[in-house]
């Protein structure tokens, strides 16, 4: 349009209104001269076209002429009564007699071509058959044939002869496509093979090997067919199988002598078939002219010999022996079986999923479990092979579990080399080295725990918190709380996301091949097979792919720690990032990862829970273990080794960084050094008794706090913890981290025994105020250091003797009088300064060093700026609780009990029992649980507000 446009615009610019008006007439000209020129093509064409109808018209009332002369023709013959009681001389009866002959002889090709059309194979061979006989009776295939008369009048019969042998190769063709069928009825087969055994002139044996190669070609034909649908084409072998075992039982197999017969089971087709079709049986004889060739005006001149011509076979059709039968059915299903074999793994390569091959296996048992496919199986197989016969057990069940095991390789393949890359991203983003604003969000949590500990999200609670228990939800529902709680990064719950994802995906897969249930289900008895019987096969298969596939990312872990293991530095260094993500990952893949589990234990969804081990179980014998819980323990039991081992890497370069520090600042040997790392001391007023009996009163100055690299050592091991997440380290790597740190600090100490032993000029010498101050610090780092856990360990043993090695040689730099007057005070502060700290330092300390016991007040002569202590460990309140007054009544026993403890507790202060800790909880102990109304703990939004 765009183009006309312009056309017409560059017309009227270069054009004045008279040329513009000459143009449009000539155009209006042009169109006309076309209307017209389509006008008349129009009516030519249509005038052809009446013509042509008028034309078959004429055709059609020429032939109906034609037929109703001819039908005149015909009626004014039969209506022509010969002469009564003439009798026609033997020559022109002779006469009759062979132009009868050649009448029929013309019919018989047309006549075999419609049986062959129609599928009447064996009338076919036998108008060919009776076309042979009259060739004989006329003489027309004897070598001399061609100088007959009857050819020298008759040309046309030439022809007739030499197709006879094109007709018999046809019937040949198509009755045995007809064999390779397998939607053929067994009358349909039976004829078949009784029109090849007497164009062939063959045997029952001949025709049992006609039959199985035939069969054989199907197999191969359906094998070598375009993929149109895999699961059609095995479940066509396998009916192609069946279809021949029943109609080999149906056409060959004969009754044993004294046998009755089961009329169940058809048998002896063929032979019945080839009696009724040679005239041994009455039924079948009356010739094989068709009726409406009985009804031609010609018929009665046919000699007895062609009316009566029934075809036979030059050998008796003995029955085929069961031996024989047996040997040969047996040859040819395992020479079949090597094809099927081939070809159905080939067509198995094409399947890629397990609900694939259960789909095509769900398919073939609903087959060989159908009415007319189980119809007296056993019974067909035990008189055909004298055994039972499981195509799928024999052929298809080891094809299938071949396939599956390749495909489960596959999938966990996949999942081991995506989670190595997975893991290789991971950490080349953790080990990138830069500030805290050149990192993204989620990197920055992976380097400091502590920001995504006590940093607010939205998912920190599920929206419904509040009136969903835990119970309630599902075992995938986990808050944001729940995974700060155990710091879980985010970095650490998206990698174990997508590895759970890959493997709930590899498991449903599996699955899918398993019973729904997780049960093998007993089949019904007129099942083919048992679908299920190689359901342990694949459960196995799934436990090794998933334990190879945990153990491949744990060998790209474990290659990951060795590479970093010498590059390690103190803290600081990006490598340690990577260290401890690597150790939380191994540390949460059991929780976070719940479909490996189920892989590993090869189940949908109930989990087994895991037995309590041997010492929580006292004396008693411990629970029996499956071999799949076991598998599971010991996967779990690698991942925790790994995750081990990764902070042991961890606390010991933390370690080593913050003691060599330490024993730096330590070995100073100069006055400013140690001012500089002096704390203020305390002064204390002490009474002592002189020779004379009259107290005096002195002063001494003692240190009440270490000195400040001791402070800073172990803030800065606090620190360490807190930014990994302390409270989640494992204890045995936490007392690890105590016994490293404190093997250090002793050498460090050890050290500087070392050089004030030397006694060199230049260096300053160990007065006794720094010995105080030194013994104050190595004491309370013993005591800060030492895991309660430990006190029996040969390790704890040795270092417990370097320890009293340095404090004796601190002690020799010190007055033993004063010594002796400074011990109890020197102890006194050590206490009160382990309990100040025990807050501070309280992820070093742990629960071993708590000071649960409170004595007494302390005396007015302490005045200490110490934080009241309180009276119990609860450190927050607790929650008030509404109490319903409505008890129901207790036995006679109960009602005793408490009648008795009410009046204990009424001799008491009311004080001293309000005071008491836990006297809520105790109070709620003696009431009954199942009438007591529910407490805020018990509430389910309140019990799941941190799951």
């Amino acid at each position: 349009m765009a183009a006309r446009g312009a056309e017409a615009e560059a017309l009227f610019e270069a054009h004045t209104a008279a040329e513009l008006r000459a143009v449009e007439r000539r155009l209006r000209a042009g169109i006309e001269q076309k209307r017209e020129e389509l006008r008349q093509m129009v009516g030519e064409r249509y005038r052809d076209l009446i013509e042509a109808a008028d034309t078959i018209a004429e055709m059609r009332r020429s032939a109906e002429r034609l037929l109703g002369a001819v039908r005149g023709l015909q009626r004014g013959g039969t209506a022509r009564p010969g002469p009564p009681g003439t009798a026609r001389p033997p020559a022109q009866q002779s006469f009759y007699g062979a132009a009868a002959q050649l009448k029929l002889l013309l019919e018989v090709p047309e006549q075999v071509w419609g049986a062959v059309e129609g599928g009447r194979y064996l009338p076919a061979a036998r108008l060919h058959l009776l076309g042979a006989h009259l060739r004989r009776q006329l003489q027309l295939d004897t070598p001399r044939a061609r100088s007959s008369p009857i050819l020298a009048r008759f040309p046309i019969l030439l022809r007739q002869v030499a197709a006879a042998s094109h007709l018999r190769s046809t019937i040949l063709q198509e009755s045995k496509a007809l064999l390779r069928c397998r939607t053929g009825s067994d009358q349909a087969v039976a004829e078949a093979l009784c029109a090849i055994m007497l164009l062939e002139d063959s045997s029952p044996r001949q025709a049992l090997a006609d039959f199985l190669l035939a069969r054989k070609m199907a197999i191969q034909q359906l094998l070598n067919q375009p993929h149109h649908g895999i699961k059609a084409q095995v479940c066509s072998l396998m009916e192609l199988l069946t279809t021949t075992l029943y109609q080999a039982h149906a056409l060959f197999y004969t009754v044993p002598e004294g046998m009755a017969p089961d009329p169940a089971l058809p048998c002896g087709l063929l032979f019945s078939t080839l009696e009724s079709t040679t005239g041994q049986n009455p039924a079948g004889r009356g010739g094989v002219l068709e009726e409406d060739l009985k009804l031609s005006s010609w018929f009665k001149y046919l000699p007895e010999s062609v009316v009566e011509f029934q075809p036979a076979l030059r050998t008796l059709a003995h029955p085929i022996s069961q031996e024989y039968l047996r040997e040969t059915l047996q040859q040819w299903i395992n020479m079949c079986s090597d094809d099927i074999r081939t070809g159905v793994r080939t067509l198995l390569v094409f399947v890629k999923s397990m609900k694939g091959l259960a789909g095509i296996r769900d398919a073939v048992w609903e087959l060989l479990s159908s009415e007319s496919s189980s119809h007296s199986w056993e019974a067909v197989c035990q008189h055909l092979l004298g055994r039972p016969v499981s195509f799928w057990e024999e052929l298809l069940q080891q094809l299938f579990l071949d396939r599956l095991q390749t495909l489960t390789k596959e999938g966990f393949d996949s999942i081991s080399s995506s989670s190595k890359q997975l893991l290789a991203v991971a950490l080349q983003e953790l080990e990138v080295k830069g500030s805290s604003g050149a990192l993204s969000k989620q990197m920055q949590l992976e380097h400091n725990v502590a920001l995504f500990l006590w940093s607010e999200s939205p998912g920190d609670l599920p929206g419904d918190a509040a009136w969903v228990s835990v119970g309630q939800r599902g075992p995938f529902a986990r808050s944001g709380l729940a995974m700060k709680a155990q710091a879980l990064t985010p970095c650490v719950q998206s990698f174990c996301s997508t590895l759970d994802s890959k493997l709930k995906a590899r498991l449903e897969d599996v699955l899918s091949y398993l019973p729904k249930d997780g049960s093998v289900p007993k089949e019904s008895p007129c099942s083919a097979f048992d679908r299920f019987a190689d359901a342990g096969t694949v459960q196995e298969l799934l436990r090794e792919h998933c334990v190879s596939c945990t153990q491949h990312l744990l060998g790209c872990v474990q290659e990951q720690l060795l590479s970093a293991q010498s590059q390690l530095h103190p803290p600081g260094d990006a490598k340690l990032n990577a260290v401890l993500f690597m150790a939380r990952l191994c540390q949460a893949l059991p929780e976070l990862c719940p479909h490996l589990q189920r892989c590993v234990l090869g189940q949908a969804e109930s989990v087994p829970k895991e037995p309590r081990s041997a010492k929580k179980l006292g004396k008693g014998k411990g629970q029996e273990v499956s071999p799949e819980l076991a598998k599971w323990q010991g996967v779990k039991a690698e991942l925790l080794q790994q995750s081990l081992l990764a902070y042991q890497l961890w606390s010991s370069a933390v370690t080593k960084g913050l003691v060599e520090c330490f024993t730096r600042t330590l070995l100073l040997d100069t006055a400013g050094s140690v001012l500089a790392t002096a704390t203020n001391w305390d002064e204390i007023e002490i009474q002592e008794e002189t020779e004379s009996g009259s107290s005096v009163t002195s002063k001494i100055r003692l240190p009440v706090q270490p000195s400040w690299h001791v402070q800073c050592l172990l803030f800065s091991l606090c620190q360490e913890l807190n930014r990994v997440g302390g409270h989640t380290l494992p204890k045995v790597t936490l007392q690890e981290l105590l016994r490293s740190c404190m093997a250090q600090v002793l050498a460090a100490y050890e050290k500087l025994v070392e050089q004030k032993q030397e006694k060199r000029p230049d260096s300053f010498p160990l007065t006794q105020s720094r010995a105080l101050q030194l013994l104050y610090d190595l004491r309370y780092l013993s005591i800060i250091l030492t895991a309660k856990s430990e006190d029996t360990k040969p390790s704890r043993i040795k270092q417990d003797s370097g320890i009293e090695k340095v404090i004796d040689f601190l002690e020799g730099h010190i007055d033993p009088f004063d010594l002796d007057v400074f011990t109890p005070h020197l102890n006194s502060n050590l206490n009160r300064l382990v309990q100040r700290t025990s807050v501070l330092f309280g992820l070093l300390t742990g629960t071993e060093h708590q000071y649960t016991s409170r004595g007494s007040a302390p005396s007015s002569q302490e005045l200490h700026n110490i934080l009241p202590l309180a009276s119990s460990q609860i450190r927050f309140g607790l929650l008030p609780l509404s109490m319903s007054s409505s008890r129901k009544s207790k036995a006679s026993a109960r009602s005793t009990e408490r009648v008795q403890e009410q009046a204990a507790a009424a001799v008491l202060p009311k004080e001293d029992e309000a005071a008491r800790p836990g006297s809520l909880f105790r109070q709620l102990l003696t009431d009954d649980e199942d009438v007591a109304a529910p407490s805020l703990f018990k509430l389910g939004w309140l019990s799941g507000m941190t799951k």
